[in-house]
């Protein structure tokens, strides 16, 4: 059977939908706290490195919670690993703010969201491969990632404008009925697979998930392409989580601080829809990957210097237009490149080399920040960095071998 002689079923876009919603509230219950660290910080009398961990959680969860997520998904489907996921994210999102004035129970909350998110975040490709063909797998997981970014640009954007109008009680009450209602949405309109599959026989089948883990790990493209991940997908944490504590030293306040980190966002939204785009367009991943990778340098570096707010909004664009967009390439290009291991599986081992990387660089950041004034400058310096090494491990990175066939 030729692929144009295919059924593509117009229902994947509510199954797409159904699971960008859950994606965005999960995202914006992770980065809930990142642009009010210090107003979060006096109103529970803790540290800004306290309130740093309600998102650095996240990550250390994730790499206990990575693996049999994955699993879930490739044995019994998105539907099921993705539901659990939206279930804890809408139950412990609205304990989270109910019981929002004692730092101790917020945090116990956001272990039980975190719990959740590799059954979301881990099965971006698995609904791709589901419902899509391969020439639209890479714009499916763009706009997987894009709800990603977006739950991230209202955390930051708006957290700081409801905190201000509102309370932090309040704003964390809103939040948990939006995630109880997300999850209602996802049970209620997604569906595992289509009638009929999305691509020819065999595209569909996949090995076993161990059996997947020991394929992938022989392919020398995968581990450099899991290092490329673990240095862009960890800056992006570390800068997110610390957006705030970045630009206070300068003297920008935490309404300028949530407004940079969601253009950033913004950015990235753009670059999720425009890249990968191209990337199916031309059936090429690494050149894409290479361009992402290049230009996200620059905008670290104005990320690292600006002092003036406008060229501190274009280096956070840029930044995040390049950079976010590299991900979901980067996710489709490594179940490509994975083939036969299941998708779950590859995407959820990039997604866990970025959140060892953003753990270690959200330390290493508040560890070696200048004591005196608070200024972020030398870590980010070491940031730019690895950077530069990811742009260049990925000049060797061979072309996906599906896109020819």
């Amino acid at each position: 059977m030729k692929q144009d002689t295919l059924k593509i079923y117009g229902y994947r876009w509510i199954v797409l939908i159904t699971f960008m919603f859950a994606i965005a509230v999960n995202q914006l219950l992770w980065i809930t706290f990142a642009s009010i660290t210090g107003s979060a910080a006096d109103y529970y009398g803790v540290s800004d490195l306290s309130i740093g961990l309600l998102s650095m959680i996240f990550m250390i969860v994730y790499l206990f919670v990575s693996i049999p997520a994955s699993w879930v998904i490739d044995t019994y489907g998105f539907r099921v690993a993705v539901g659990i996921g939206a279930a804890l994210t809408g139950i412990f999102g609205l304990t989270r703010g109910l019981l929002g004035s004692h730092y101790t129970l917020v945090l116990i909350s956001q272990v039980g969201i975190a719990v959740g998110q590799p059954f979301i975040l881990n099965a971006v490709t698995r609904v791709a491969a589901r419902w899509f063909p391969i020439q639209g797998r890479a714009t499916a997981a763009g706009l997987g990632s894009l709800s990603m970014y977006l739950g991230i640009v209202i955390g930051l954007a708006l957290t700081p404008y409801l905190v201000i109008h509102t309370s932090i009680e309040s704003m964390l009450v809103t939040y948990g009925i939006v995630a109880v209602i997300a999850a209602a949405v996802f049970w209620g309109f997604a569906r595992e697979h289509p009638p009929t599959p999305a691509c020819p026989p065999g595209q569909e089948e996949r090995s076993l998930v161990f059996d997947g883990l020991k394929q992938i790990l022989r392919k020398k493209d995968f581990i450099l392409l899991m290092v490329v991940f673990f240095i862009g997908l960890g800056i992006f944490n570390a800068v997110a989580t610390w957006i705030e504590d970045i630009l206070r030293p300068r003297g920008f306040s935490i309404t300028q601080a949530g407004l940079t980190g969601g253009l950033m966002v913004v950015g990235g939204i753009l670059g999720a829809v425009v890249l990968p785009t191209l990337s199916d367009r031309y059936r090429k991943r690494v050149p894409f990957i290479l361009i992402a990778l290049a230009a996200s340098c620059l905008g670290l570096v104005g990320i690292t210097y600006a002092a003036s707010y406008s060229l501190l909004l274009a280096s956070s664009f840029v930044l995040g237009f390049f950079l976010l967009s590299a991900g979901p390439i980067g996710f489709q290009y490594g179940a490509e490149i994975a083939y036969p291991a299941p998708e779950g599986t590859s995407n959820g081992l990039l997604l866990l080399m970025g959140q060892i990387s953003g753990i270690i660089f959200i330390f290493g950041m508040d560890s070696f920040k200048v004591p005196e004034t608070g200024s972020m400058t030398p870590p980010l310096l070491v940031l730019i960095g690895l950077m530069v090494i990811g742009f260049f491990l990925s000049t060797r990175l061979r072309e996906s071998s599906l896109l020819s066939d």
